[in-house]
This record gives C-alpha cells, sequence and structure tokens, in this order.
C-alpha cells in the first residue's frame, strides 16, 4: 500500500486514547553501541559546543512538540509529495531504518510497514479445535508481529508519547522509540541501512557530533536520506532559517567525511539527497545543480 494511502488510514483513526508502555530504549540501545567493537582508524567523536552558527549558516531552533499538528496536516502530501519522496527511499522487508526527528510519526508508521517481514498466512484453513486453542493468543494477534525494525529517535519525550499512542492504534510493534540527546541520537553501531532526517538536520546545535554518530551507526552500505527545504528556490513559502541549499548541505556532509551517492531532484519544495560513509562501497556522484523552471 503507498505512503499516502497508509497516512490517510492513520488520520481517519481518530483520537481515541491508548495506554502503551513508557519503553524508551536509550539504555539498552546506548550499551549495544558501546559494546561494539570500534572501526580501525575512525576519528574520534567530536568534542562540540551547542552552536548558533556552523559553516556560515545560523543554527535554526527546533519545532516544540506544541506544534506536532502540522506535521501531519492533511495538505502535507499535496504540498511536499511525501509519497514520491517515500518511493525513493528503497526500502525493503527486513531492514533497520531511522526515523530521527521522529515527531509524531508522520514518516515512522509507513517506514514500519514498509520493512515488515511477515510470516505467510496458513491458506488451507484450520479446524474448529485449532481456532478455538489459538482464543487466547487473540491479544498477541492484535499487534503484528515484524521482524524489520525503525528506531525513532526524537529529543522531545511528548513527542515520542504521540507516536507510541500512534503506533499502537496502527497495531505495529516493529517500532523502537529512542530518546535522543540534543548531541548523540544513542544508535547501535554498524547496524543501520538508512538513517531520515526530514526537515530536521538544520535544527540540530552540535551538527558535527550528531553526523559522526549518524555515520557510526550505518552498515556499509547503509545511508542518509537527507530532506531539506531548498534555499535556492524563493518560491518554498518556508521562511529561509528553515532551509538549505545543496552546496552548504555538501560542504557539511563533506566535513563529516561523508559522500553523495544518490539524489533526486524532482520534488517541489526540498533536496532529497543520500550519503554514505565516505569508506563505503558505493560509488561517490556530483551533485546537480538546482535549476528553477
Amino acid at each position: 500500500m503507498r505512503f499516502s494511502t497508509w497516512l490517510a488510514l492513520w488520520m481517519l483513526i481518530g483520537s481515541a486514547t491508548i495506554h502503551t508502555g513508557n519503553v524508551f530504549a536509550t539504555d539498552a540501545v546506548a550499551t549495544e553501541a558501546k559494546t561494539d567493537v570500534a572501526r580501525q582508524n575512525e576519528k574520534p567523536r567530536p568534542k562540540e559546543e551547542a552552536r548558533r552558527t556552523y559553516m556560515g549558516r545560523i543554527v535554526a531552533q527546533p519545532m516544540s512538540h506544541r506544534g506536532a499538528a502540522w506535521l501531519v496536516r492533511p495538505e502535507r502530501d499535496d504540498e511536499e509529495k511525501a509519497g514520491e519522496s517515500f518511493d525513493r527511499l528503497g526500502l525493503k522487508p527486513g531492514m533497520t531504518v531511522v526515523d530521527l526527528g521522529c515527531g509524531n510519526g508522520y514518516w515512522t508508521i509507513p517506514m514500519a510497514r514498509a520493512v515488515a517481514n511477515k510470516a505467510p498466512s496458513d491458506s488451507s484453513g484450520a479446524d474448529a479445535s485449532a481456532a478455538d486453542s489459538n482464543d487466547a493468543k487473540v491479544a498477541d494477534d492484535e499487534s503484528e508481529s515484524l521482524d524489520g525494525q525503525v528506531l525513532a529517535v526524537d529529543i522531545q519525550r511528548e513527542m515520542l508519547q504521540m507516536l507510541q499512542r500512534n503506533a499502537a492504534r496502527a497495531k505495529l510493534d516493529n517500532i523502537q522509540p529512542i530518546l535522543g540527546a540534543i548531541d548523540d541520537p544513542k544508535l547501535p553501531a554498524g547496524k543501520v541501512d538508512l538513517v531520515l532526517l526530514v526537515d530536521v538536520y538544520h535544527e540540530f546545535s552540535h551538527p558535527e557530533s550528531m553526523l559522526w554518530a549518524i555515520r557510526q551507526s550505518l552498515k556499509p552500505d547503509g545511508v542518509i536520506a537527507l530532506l531539506e527545504y531548498r534555499a535556492e528556490d524563493p518560491a518554498v513559502p518556508i521562511k529561509p532559517l528553515h532551509k538549505m541549499s545543496k552546496s552548504q548541505i555538501m560542504q557539511e556532509y563533506k566535513a563529516s567525511d561523508l559522500k553523495l551517492v544518490r539524489e533526486y531532484n524532482g520534488l517541489p519544495w526540498q533536496h532529497l539527497m543520500f550519503f554514505a560513509r565516505d569508506d563505503s562501497p558505493l560509488p561517490e556522484i556530483e551533485p546537480e545543480p538546482f535549476t528553477q523552471e
């Protein structure tokens, strides 16, 4: 099912209150990351103070959880063609992916569906006694048992609580909320296929530290999928502080030992650029310059 269809279904579910456990996986994930063998010849973690500017740009302030409704506004897919972006991510069942700056789950929910590994259903039919024996499993069956996983990271506990309620309504159990820090997303080292950053990187107060940690989390062929509003385009109706140009993005990501391996230039408002570790086997490409149509 396409991204836009999942989004429509989710928005129609309503706002019924569902109580879920307050499970923030910071300790478990951080422990796993620390116990992984360090890769050879890696730069040490940067010692970075909170920045007001970085490489010539002003660092924007993050959106408060009080503005979460804007993230799921009905017109968002029409404005940004989010479904088109989603299709370009190349998500496959069994992947471990990250929605960094997940908010209330606009992207997380369809990502969890896309990476799900579902056991094939038995179409041969079951007898009445077998059906009766499964009655005790109803509660377990209400949530899908899935192997692919989404690590959903946010620095605001309130956002993660909204996400947990939305995941419960969608009956998904392959979303792991992580309460990140402003300088550390608390991801496992070398385990991640894709890290999605949607209009959030420009808000990092510790961009060098965050990119270092994200780079550490990637598998050799893992990628960062970066979406940012285009600074080159005055027609994009977003404040300049919340836009980035391709040249600025390239400057900052190259400085963090990341290389451009793919891009998509067909979105109405945003750049979509894919970065890998500089030692990744994926071939590097040069960015196409933005041209106003």
